[in-house]
């Protein structure tokens, strides 16, 4: 059996970044709030958005409960504004709440391999093109994922 986790470097970031003492939140992102390009609001310093998203890209090989609204918080490391700031905190604040989560691989699993995918209609709320998004397990173990926004509109939606 193996257990793949990353409490210690949750732990590291947590307090690399001010984290340690902070209120933990229930789930890594707003569901009611989407991520938008808020060009209204002001600026934050972008070295420190981009170190906090470098911190968690590193820390999705092993979560990939946060891989979705990481990478969505990326999209905005060129012009970061408080909002986007608040996002990221959030995933921290999930963080502070579940370091112990990660990959359980069991050893006696039998040897089958099952791939999910889906994709969405206009989905992405800011340019209303098409996400597409998969995994695949072998022997019950998940070995792959990914999560793409596609350069085009899909004209239908699939689940497998």
């Amino acid at each position: 059996m193996g257990f793949l986790l990353a409490k210690k470097y949750v732990d590291e970031i947590l307090k690399k970044f001010g984290f340690s003492t902070m209120k933990a939140a229930s789930t890594p992102m707003e569901t009611s709030k989407p991520l938008l390009k808020d060009t209204e609001a002001e600026d934050v310093d972008v070295h420190l958005y981009r170190s906090m998203i470098g911190s968690m890209m590193y820390l999705t090989v092993s979560r990939p409960d946060i891989m979705f609204v990481v990478c969505a918080c990326a999209k905005f490391q060129d012009t970061p504004k408080v909002s986007h700031l608040h996002d990221v905190k959030r995933i921290f604040r999930y963080l502070k709440g579940q370091p112990k989560l990660g990959l359980w691989y069991p050893k006696d699993s039998p040897f089958d391999l099952e791939a999910y995918s889906d994709s969405d209609y206009a989905g992405t709320s800011l340019d209303r093109k098409s996400t597409i998004g998969g995994c695949q397990f072998l022997r019950s173990r998940l070995i792959s994922w990914q999560c793409k926004k596609r350069t085009i509109v899909a004209n239908s939606t699939t689940e497998a």
